[in-house]
């Protein structure tokens, strides 16, 4: 059966190459974006099958997230599964940033990353529960939460905090037939880290390389499928070996 998939920030990147994974599949997506309507609508344009929406908003204000969610019930008919991708990740190091930059870099990345995902969540899921589907949602976690991000501190916090918010859900919604369960990349061949993948970097893992985006879809497409149910509450290292815990 045709499911109701939302991939936040799906203009390109993970998201697109997620959202690509599920229409290949059968699965009708909305394809959020917060500013690169042309990118999403790119996105839009390339997906297999029909019945895909294009949905964009600011997911980092409660009001936002909950018309992003409300748009998606209004064009695909409902929420089956959420994938919590949208991100925002900026450069902050505690020794070369003013307290004022600080403040703003934590404020922004926790509005999106952590506050945004809990409020799409929150609506997903009453959606989920009021139409008694036995729904999933996804969280894209980060390698960071566990590594440590020296010069992006707020973007591992916020990440661990994502992953720790999945697994409390993944408790709350199991009566439900909810299923709730997060991955955690490293790096990953995107044109927001382009200029960090050196070849120090992609020797970190010992595939000699960094994941590609499809990498990270198709361990999301798995853990939203019926078949992961019994991976709720999961955090899935998804970093080929880079980092082992």
């Amino acid at each position: 059966m045709s499911r109701a998939v939302v991939v936040t920030g799906a203009s390109r990147g993970i998201g697109r190459a997620v959202a690509e994974t599920f229409a290949a599949g059968g699965d009708r997506v909305a394809v959020h974006y917060g500013a690169r309507r042309g990118a999403a609508e790119e996105t839009l344009a390339g997906l297999a099958g029909s019945g895909h929406v294009l949905v964009g908003g600011d997911v980092g204000t409660p009001q936002g997230a909950e018309a992003v969610v409300e748009a998606a019930v209004d064009g695909l008919g409902g929420v089956d599964v959420l994938i919590n991708n949208a991100a925002v990740n900026v450069a902050h190091p505690l020794d070369r940033t003013s307290f004022e930059d600080w403040q703003h870099a934590w404020r922004q990345i926790v509005d999106v990353n952590l506050l945004g995902a809990a409020h799409l969540s929150y609506c997903a899921a009453r959606n989920m529960i009021e139409r008694e589907v036995e729904g999933r949602i996804i969280n894209i976690g980060s390698r960071g939460a566990f590594r440590g991000e020296p010069d992006h501190p707020a973007y591992g916090a916020s990440k661990a905090a994502l992953q720790a918010m999945g697994q409390s859900l993944a408790v709350h919604l199991a009566p439900y037939g909810i299923g709730v369960a997060s991955v955690a990349p490293g790096f990953v061949q995107t044109e927001r880290v382009a200029e960090r993948l050196t070849d120090e970097v992609r020797q970190q893992s010992p595939f000699g390389r960094v994941a590609s985006p499809r990498d990270i879809a198709a361990a999301v497409h798995h853990l939203a499928s019926p078949e992961a149910l019994w991976s709720s509450g999961a955090v899935l290292d998804v970093n080929g070996a880079s980092y082992l815990r």
